[in-house]
């Protein structure tokens, strides 16, 4: 009796890896040509290596546009791994980082901020920190809520993520009416948006990243192993709590410093891992990776959508926040899955 053979896409993962890699390349060029002032890939490149055809081109590409890309590829990946951690460990393809209690527990935390110190919006730099320290928070009390005996429920993490977030969203929406002076200001960072995002966004969420995203793609084994039971990843040598802690921790760390400089991009964490899941299976040696690089397209790809269609808000004209685009997308995914499953 033969094994069955293993679907393409397993067993050319690497090349399908590097084509993930070379479309976010790809999608990262077309950020920079495309905008209200078009430029071809020749002027591009002329104005990255500092030799630009006109002085407003090297302003236009390395002030505006690569900051704002490079921001949507790193938080894309951070979104996508973080969202395939998530469903790695409650083993439930819904989760993602919107629906474990993170991203609303660093927005809450992040809205009160900017309320008291509207500066830091344009200088960024706490930010990172400051959703961190609310999305820790709010897991913190996700896992805790979810802790029976000793040992943790990952039916019970979603759970209890659901009604964390909605409380602590509940929040949110309260202290903005009490204070609408700030509504204006905060609302597009609310929603999801990448519109002004510069170097100094970069730079508070660079450091913060190269510790979160090797750390993630680190415990794909440990993944790996508490996908086969409590039971069985104990018989393994395990510290099941510990190991499940940390992978919460991680996930939630990403979650959080994207949210911190992006805002709330709803559903994103969950359509990139669904995919990545779907085409090379359960092994998060595989799955981890691919859903960085699947969420990262996906986010650039709606980052282009969302300059292309123009809004006008009192006289100024800009493109929709991201977040209005993943929320198009996403909602009909949600339904997709959950209807998939009934």
């Amino acid at each position: 009796m033969t094994a069955p053979s293993l679907p393409l896409s397993v067993k050319y993962f690497h090349v399908l890896l590097g084509l993930s890699a070379i479309a976010c390349l790809l999608l990262l060029i077309l950020h920079l040509c495309l905008g209200s002032v078009a430029l071809t890939p020749k002027e591009v490149l002329a104005a990255l290596f500092n030799q630009p055809a006109e002085v407003l081109h090297r302003q236009i590409v390395w002030d505006l546009r690569l900051p704002r890309a490079l921001i949507a590829l790193l938080c894309g990946a951070m979104l996508g791994l973080a969202g395939a951690i998530l469903q790695s460990i409650t083993q439930n393809p819904l989760a993602e980082p919107g629906l474990t209690g993170t991203t609303s527990g660093g927005v809450l935390l992040v809205v009160f901020w900017l309320t008291f110190a509207p500066q830091a919006m344009q200088l960024g730099s706490i930010l990172p920190l400051i959703a961190l320290v609310g999305g820790l928070a709010a897991s913190g009390l996700v896992y805790t809520l979810s802790r029976q005996r000793d040992h943790s429920n990952p039916l019970y993490l979603i759970l209890n993520g659901v009604i964390v977030s909605t409380f602590l969203q509940s929040l949110t929406s309260l202290f903005l009416l009490v204070k609408q002076q700030s509504l204006g200001m905060i609302l597009l960072w609310l929603i999801g948006s990448l519109n002004g995002r510069v170097w100094v966004h970069w730079n508070a969420i660079l450091p913060w990243s190269l510790v979160a995203l090797p750390l993630g793609l680190a415990s794909a084994g440990i993944a790996n192993v508490l996908h086969l039971g409590d039971d069985m990843a104990v018989g393994l040598g395990l510290p099941v709590e510990k190991a499940r802690a940390g992978l919460f921790l991680v996930a939630a760390m990403m979650s959080a410093i994207a949210v911190s400089v992006v805002g709330a991009v709803g559903f994103i964490g969950l359509i990139g891992p669904h995919i990545a899941r779907q085409l090379v299976g359960l092994d998060a040696r595989r799955v981890f990776p691919l859903s960085a690089l699947l969420t990262t397209l996906l986010l650039l790809t709606a980052d282009l959508v969302a300059q292309a269609l123009i809004i006008q808000v009192g006289s100024v004209r800009s493109g929709l926040p991201v977040g209005a685009v993943t929320a198009l997308l996403g909602a009909p995914f949600f339904l997709y899955l959950v209807l998939r499953k009934i």
